[in-house]
């Protein structure tokens, strides 16, 4: 997954940028206690890592087989 897929998908979830400094954008929503810190890079792939750790952080559950 690309890091503007990633994004999307946040979106999609209700999330919208909070605050953003350089590359590095934080998001929250209404009832999110918490902010979501993604290092934008546009086209790059997401590392799993870090894919799964936004995921967990936002949390969004994703289907298995989906990556």
């Amino acid at each position: 997954m690309k890091f503007s897929e990633l994004v999307r998908l946040l979106e999609q979830k209700g999330f919208r940028v909070i605050k953003e400094k350089g590359s590095i954008r934080y998001y929250g929503k209404p009832g999110w206690d918490k902010l979501i810190r993604v290092d934008y890079h546009g086209s790059k792939e997401v590392p799993k890592g870090t894919y799964h750790a936004i995921l967990k952080a936002a949390g969004i559950k994703r289907n298995k087989g989906v990556q």
